[in-house]
């Protein structure tokens, strides 16, 4: 934290206050009561300074002389550059921010929870936040005490929350992590009563949405070590934190909370082993893969370290999936990348795809589908099929396939409808569904006429639509298949809690799709999102920061930001 008004070197000695008490006398009452266990006659309280009651906070620069206990003592330029003091008033306890960058040891000793201090100083802001500033004077007062933590239940609305601002608070309830996006570049989590879904993800389903964010003691960037993870390196979506205990303030768009003891978090989302094998059954996957590229430096590996990352992931992924056919989404739309990618996981895995062949119409888009599968366990019936309808700048792909030990053959497609960024200024805006939803509407609508085309082409209605389709299961793109008879898998066979395969800014749910014909989805047996990438912190993947680097594997763990999603079928 900087504040750019301090300046003036602090000084030791006591300042003149004659004339201060006279000002604030004017300006507002003095504090009810002198602390007579100080060195000096205190002469504004934190309450007074902070304007809480019916004045208004102290301007900014007012000298002041002040008292309370400290709750949170974050010093140093790692951390906060400061303290909290508490004090009780006559309007209950308040709490304040003291910026003091700087600290002597001397001054060190004495900024120690439940020492109680008095301080010469003057009054400041900082991002909209009241502290205290430019500390000339600091010495102990001579009864210590630190007050009990004020416990409270999460969520609290927006008056509760700024009455506590400062506050050293306690959580008795457990709290679900429920977003770690920023947790090695600002080493925070979010918190909340429980794990937050997308509320267009499951028709129906309702949430508080209040967030908590747990901060670090600090603002610095990509800290080193990163806080609270677990023995794995990671702290996963669905941890939970009991006795939650720290000083409450706001601080770039978010209430936060800076904890004074250390968290206690339980794993209660552990990562998953590897899937079983399909054995008679037959699996097919699909997998965003996050920009498999060998053109190093565009939108896959910057260089040839984070392809090697990205590889020997993939492979671990792959290999734990089990999966007989695979629908790989983001390929770099270059025929050398597929098949490198098919060549890593023969050489890391021991496993032999094979891509679908065909000239089919690939798009011109950066990244492009792919169909692979095992000739051990499956064959080919067909060359690739491509949606070319102009809606879509990555063509959908199909093929049809058929076990090795018999059964009917059976279609699977797969598609990467648009996604909701690169936001236009006016026309298919955000509307509740993310930009470009009437895009993939009418992407939608075209696959439900490639369906028709396909059961046509090959005498039979066995269709498995598997991939990114960039809607959640209850937005309008996956509305318009189903209302056209395709039967949402997801939404059949798994529970709302375990409907997800992403997670977008502390907000879980399922932009990967498997969805099927009602003749093809008499053959499902089983529906597994595999969960290792999404509920996984990013800085786990091939291109994470140098702070991270200490906790990268070559496993399966943030192989992607997407989960695969396995469906096995099984011929009755």
């Amino acid at each position: 934290m900087k504040v750019t008004e301090y300046g003036a070197k602090r000084r030791h000695t006591v300042v003149s206050c004659a004339g201060l008490v006279t000002l604030l006398l004017a300006l507002l009452p003095i504090a009810a009561s002198a602390a007579a266990n100080c060195p000096a006659e205190s002469n504004a309280d934190l309450a007074a300074i902070k304007g809480v009651g019916e004045h208004s906070a102290l301007p900014a620069g007012q000298a002041v002389i002040a008292d309370g206990v400290v709750t949170g003592a974050f010093l140093g330029r790692d951390r906060l550059n400061g303290f909290y003091l508490q004090q009780a008033t006559e309007h209950g306890p308040v709490g304040l921010f003291v910026y003091m960058p700087g600290t002597t040891p001397s001054d060190e000793a004495l900024i120690a929870p439940g020492n109680h201090l008095q301080l010469h100083a003057r009054t400041g802001e900082y991002r909209g936040q009241i502290q205290l500033q430019r500390v000339e004077r600091i010495e102990p007062c001579a009864s210590d005490e630190l007050p009990e933590p004020l416990a409270v239940d999460w969520p609290l609305s927006e008056e509760q929350l700024s009455r506590k601002e400062g506050l050293l608070l306690a959580f008795p309830q457990p709290l679900t992590v429920t977003g770690n996006y920023e947790l090695a570049r600002y080493g925070s989590l979010r918190l909340a009563d429980t794990r937050l879904f997308r509320p267009t993800n499951t028709p129906g389903e309702t949430q508080q949405r209040d967030i908590l964010v747990l901060d670090d003691g600090s603002y610095r960037a990509f800290p080193s070590p990163i806080p609270y993870l677990d023995a794995d390196g990671s702290r996963r979506v669905g941890s939970t934190v009991q006795g939650l205990t720290g000083i409450l303030t706001h601080a770039f768009d978010a209430y936060r909370l800076h904890p004074t003891l250390e968290p206690h978090f339980e794993d209660a989302n552990p990562r998953p082993g590897p899937l079983p094998e399909p054995g008679e059954r037959l699996r097919v996957a699909t997998f965003n893969v996050e920009n498999y590229f060998l053109t190093l430096g565009q939108r896959g590996a910057a260089n040839a370290a984070e392809l090697e990352r990205q590889r020997a992931k993939l492979a671990a992924a792959i290999e734990g999936l089990q999966a007989d056919i695979l629908a790989l989404v983001e390929v770099e739309n270059d025929p050398r990348a597929l098949a490198d990618l098919v060549e890593q996981l023969s050489e890391r895995t021991g496993i032999r795809y094979r891509a679908v062949g065909g000239d089919a119409n690939r798009g011109s888009d950066a990244i492009k589908l792919a169909l692979i599968y095992r000739p051990d366990r499956v064959e080919a019936v067909s060359e690739l099929y491509a949606d070319d309808d102009p809606t879509h700048h990555r063509p959908p792909l199909a093929a049809f396939f058929r076990s090795l030990d018999g059964g009917p053959a059976f279609g699977v497609v797969t598609a990467h409808f648009k996604s909701k960024t690169g936001c236009p200024p006016r026309g298919d805006i955000d509307r509740g569904q993310g930009c470009w939803n009437q895009r993939r509407v009418e992407q939608a609508q075209a696959m439900n006429g490639f369906f028709d085309h396909l059961a046509a082409a090959e005498g039979h209605e066995r269709l498995l639509l598997i991939g990114d389709l960039n809607a959640y299961g209850a937005e309008d793109p996956t509305r318009t298949l189903t209302h056209a008879g395709l039967v949402n898998l997801i939404a059949r066979e798994l529970p709302p809690e375990r409907r997800y395969s992403y997670v977008f800014r502390g907000e879980s749910g399922y932009l990967d799709h498997a969805l099927a014909s009602p003749e093809l989805a008499a053959a499902v047996a089983e529906v597994r999102p595999w969960p290792i990438n999404a509920d996984e912190p990013p800085y786990l993947g091939y291109d994470g920061p140098d702070n991270a680097a200490p906790h990268f594997r070559s496993d399966p763990f943030r192989s992607s930001d997407h989960d695969p999603i396995a469906v096995d079928l099984e011929w009755r």
